[in-house]
């Protein structure tokens, strides 16, 4: 019999262990497992199966319900006709749409957590700085023109609106090209 054990593996001893345990407990049991037990423990297993199918489903509906709202999401934030830019107080972004990009004349990921400043022209410097500083120190929406460009380039004449939200206290800012309405005025 040692000689058994020494060959069987540790799960196989745990296994043989655990049908010993169970033999001595049902031989200690006062009353044996009458079919009425055996029958409600599957009926409550049934009723248990069913519950969870039930959640199932509602899980699958609350997931389709979230695929359509991040592809709504999608369409009015990442495919706007305007910039739509998140910032610190410090200027820096922490989000854009593809559009932000473009008005800047980068590719998006490559903005993420550059200074939105620096794409100010340095004409528009102090304007810019003045509107960022009025955003952050209170509730309401301001607005401002501003010229983007960047190493004496200027890229396009601006109108941008901000306003802070959240606990998190970040500037949610739209940005619209204006150049073609200031060359007609």
């Amino acid at each position: 019999m040692n000689k058994e054990k020494r060959n069987l593996t540790d799960d196989q001893m745990l296994r043989r262990k655990a049908e010993e345990l169970l033999k001595q407990k049902q031989k200690k049991m006062v009353k044996p497992v009458i079919e009425t037990d055996s029958l409600k423990l599957l009926h409550e297993l049934q009723v248990h199966q069913i519950e969870l199918e039930m959640q199932n489903e509602e899980l699958c509906q609350a997931n389709e319900k979230a695929e359509t709202a991040l592809k709504k999401y999608t369409m009015l934030y990442d495919f706007a006709p305007m910039g739509y830019y998140t910032l610190d107080s410090d200027g820096s972004i922490c989000d854009l749409n593809f559009t932000g990009a473009e008005l800047l004349g980068e590719k998006r990921f490559s903005l993420v957590n550059a200074n939105f400043k620096l794409f100010v022209s340095e004409k528009s410097q102090s304007v810019f700085h003045k509107f960022l500083n009025k955003v952050f120190e209170g509730d309401a929406k301001e607005s401002c023109e501003v010229m983007l460009g960047y190493n004496d380039n200027p890229l396009c004449s601006v109108y941008m609106e901000g306003i802070v939200t959240g606990d998190e206290r970040k500037c949610l800012l739209s940005v619209v090209d204006i150049s073609g309405f200031v060359k007609q005025r």
